[in-house]
């Protein structure tokens, strides 16, 4: 009955209930987007993390974090629309969802976390990126020299070379303009995952037997009681909630889908599938990663060279991650940006700085719409995530401090908050009680992998010198 009442306005010169073009999105788009942001640059670190966890807690919490993630998937699918979730008006974004459920103070603080987690992606993107260009120069220096040679390599180089191509690559006017680069961006991150679980394979088979492992994690200098055994199990944490952050698109994801199917159901199904496949990848990445290297495991399975041979391969893997997150740090910036502008258009919208484009004839690309604003705030913006990148070029504490202070808010406390209200569910009620327990207990587990990682970063400035990394 819900695609018979709907389909009528659907069908009227080509656009949908709300008069925009007609979505073409289906169940497999849906699914392929979802994996593509779910696989990223966490699955390098998994390997890592199990081994801080060891065998018992590892898959565990990498199950747990997949679950939590398809709970609050299924509720958010449900707020695409208001009020009803298959006839309502439709939410464009993750603010839009939180401002129409929970009001102009949530839908700020849900924006807070949304785009500083963005930014935090752009920022981890930055870093894993140079390391992968250092272990491209390194992995030759090894081959040429042998792997007891030091080949230690200056990364802010490199980090200023993957910001300069972004400050172009940013000038791109908007999301909607990046399906080829997404496009590749989902080759390339296919491609070094499957290089770095093939590798891992390959160790398991041969070296196994010689390999530490352990069922309860990694005990730093052998000593159980060590607080930095705490401080890293915390790290870990956020970088497996990291492995799992897709909620702050999941609306824009939804939008995508047609109509001719209630758009909750697919996105539902979609989620199912996707966090499932995204699950499966990380269980073999993560738990054949660990039986690769055991307990010592390097922070980038890539990059930390648990691999050395063939070398080739490496850095062929490498290049693909340089690629995926080239791409990956625009799909992450482009909403950012248009936030910013879109903000600015209508808070002067007879500026010409802001609003005047000037048409520019481009060859190979056509027309190019240019704007002084676009231009102006952009490049300053890929200047200081680049910078802060120089500051803070630690990848695995990085990674988790973005996880932890992302998962709680964006994945669990927002939706549970709006499923209790438009559900309209009684305080102290059984649902209530449960679904309240389990944010509490996703809180204190952000708050436990913000502490862990903010202290490795405190760590690492003991003896970092600023600007002067070396790998």
């Amino acid at each position: 009955m819900d695609d018979l009442r709907r389909a009528p306005a659907d069908n009227i010169n080509g656009t949908d209930d709300d008069g925009r073009p007609k979505r073409t999105g289906t169940f497999y788009t849906a699914s392929a987007h979802i994996i593509t942001t779910v696989v990223g640059s966490g699955v390098l670190s998994l390997p890592w993390a199990i081994s801080q966890l060891g065998w018992i807690a590892g898959p565990m919490a990498l199950i747990s974090f997949s679950l939590i993630t398809l709970f609050a998937s299924t509720i958010l699918a449900d707020f695409y629309r208001f009020p009803d979730p298959v006839s309502g008006r439709r939410n464009y974004t993750y603010m839009d969802v939180v401002k129409v459920n929970l009001g102009g103070r949530y839908n700020k603080l849900s924006g807070i976390a949304q785009y500083g987690n963005l930014v935090g992606f752009t920022i981890g993107y930055i870093i894993t990126s140079a390391n992968s260009m250092v272990a491209i120069k390194r992995s030759y220096c090894f081959h040429k020299h042998g792997h007891s040679f030091g080949c230690h390599t200056p990364i802010n180089l490199f980090i200023i070379i993957f910001g300069v191509i972004q400050v172009f690559l940013s000038q791109i006017p908007n999301i909607q303009e990046l399906s080829m680069l997404s496009l590749l961006t989902t080759v390339m991150c296919c491609c070094h995952a499957s290089i770095g679980l093939g590798l891992s394979i390959a160790k398991v088979a041969g070296q196994y037997l010689n390999l530490s492992t352990s069922l309860t994690g990694v005990f730093i200098d052998g000593d159980k009681s060590n607080t930095n055994n705490l401080w890293t199990t915390f790290t870990a944490l956020g970088n497996l909630a990291f492995a799992f952050g897709f909620s702050e698109v999941l609306i824009e994801i939804q939008d995508t889908l047609g109509s001719s199917k209630p758009e909750n159901r697919v996105m539902k199904q979609a989620s199912l599938a996707g966090i499932s496949i995204s699950t499966l990848f990380y269980m073999s990445c993560g738990l054949l990663g660990y039986g690769a290297f055991g307990d010592k495991a390097p922070g980038n399975i890539l990059a930390g060279f648990g691999f050395f041979e063939p070398f080739w391969l490496i850095d062929l893997a490498n290049i693909f991650v340089v690629i995926h997150l080239t791409g990956a740090y625009q799909i992450c910036g482009q909403p950012v940006f248009g936030f910013v502008e879109s903000f600015t258009r209508h808070r002067w919208p007879n500026t010409g700085l802001v609003n005047h484009e000037y048409a520019i004839n481009m060859p190979g690309y056509g027309v190019y719409r240019a704007t002084l604003f676009r231009m102006i705030w952009r490049t300053p913006y890929v200047i200081i995530t680049t910078v802060i990148a120089m500051m803070f070029p630690f990848f695995n504490d990085i990674v988790g401090l973005t996880g932890a202070l992302s998962f709680w808010p964006l994945t669990v406390y927002f939706p549970i908050k709006m499923r209790i209200e438009r559900k309209k569910i009684p305080i102290f009620s059984f649902k209530w009680v449960w679904m309240q327990t389990l944010s509490m207990c996703c809180l204190l587990t952000s708050i436990a992998a913000t502490i862990g990682s903010i202290q490795g970063i405190v760590k690492s400035l003991q003896t970092f010198k600023i600007f002067k990394s070396i790998a």
